[in-house]
């Protein structure tokens, strides 16, 4: 029982964090996309923080390189150029490398300066994961807690890893770019999977654009502008490439 509690728990927090990461860092930091506004931006910068020890900027740094050399010696995170189970399983280690190049970091997220809340919190990862961890514990017990953590992390990790390799390796590409749509897999990666669309429309907060494609992210982002915590760059989607 204690081990169904701590596996429902952890793959929940790594939910949070797939929705955290493709709404707020992926769409609306990487791409401007959309904006977030009041209580919003500070919420998902906290959730962020406690849940991956992600620098907002160093993540926006390294995806903006990955769309500036897709597939290039220069990509990240490139399955054609590391190999498939590089990336899928190195793939932390892979984005480590580049997040710590302070001359990339520069470049690509120069827009991003750390503000006072980067310097006194969210620049300190590891205190952020262990604030994360010890909450885990004190609601779930210490043992329970540690194996949710656990969970998280792993599962957080490999399915970072799937949207990078899967993304550029299987499935179906309607328009002329190296990424791949996911059907299957868009639902557990809050519609990253649909890659192959993302590549082709970078600027759009939405990634279904045909039918059957399901984007659970962009659900979430619907709300936050219901609830006027969030504006749309455009909504219309503007392609890159033709299908």
């Amino acid at each position: 029982m204690h081990l169904l509690v701590a596996l429902v728990a952890g793959l929940t927090v790594t939910q949070l964090a797939i929705f955290v990461t493709t709404v707020y860092l992926h769409r609306g930091l990487a791409h401007r996309a959309l904006s977030t506004h009041g209580p919003a931006a500070l919420l998902f910068r906290t959730v962020i923080w406690v849940s991956t020890g992600i620098r907002p900027r160093e993540w926006v740094a390294v995806h903006r390189r990955h769309h500036a050399h897709t597939d290039t010696p220069i990509d990240p995170h490139s399955p054609a150029v590391l190999g498939f189970w590089r990336v899928q399983l190195a793939n932390v280690i892979l984005y480590r490398r580049v997040a710590r190049d302070r001359m990339s970091t520069q470049r690509y997220a120069r827009d991003l300066p750390p503000d006072r809340w980067d310097r006194v919190l969210f620049n300190h990862a590891l205190v952020g994961l262990g604030l994360g961890i010890a909450l885990s514990c004190l609601l779930l017990g210490w043992k329970v807690g540690l194996i949710a953590a656990l969970v998280h992390a792993v599962s957080y990790v490999m399915l970072s890893g799937v949207i990078n390799a899967v993304g550029h390796t299987s499935g179906r590409r309607p328009y002329a770019n190296s990424g791949t749509n996911g059907r299957v897999l868009a639902f557990v990666t809050g519609g990253e999977a649909l890659h192959n669309n993302h590549h082709a429309a970078p600027t759009s907060a939405r990634f279904a654009l045909a039918r059957g494609e399901v984007d659970p992210g962009w659900w979430l982002v619907r709300g936050l502008v219901r609830l006027r915590l969030a504006t749309i760059r455009h909504e219309d989607v503007h392609l890159k490439q033709a299908a």
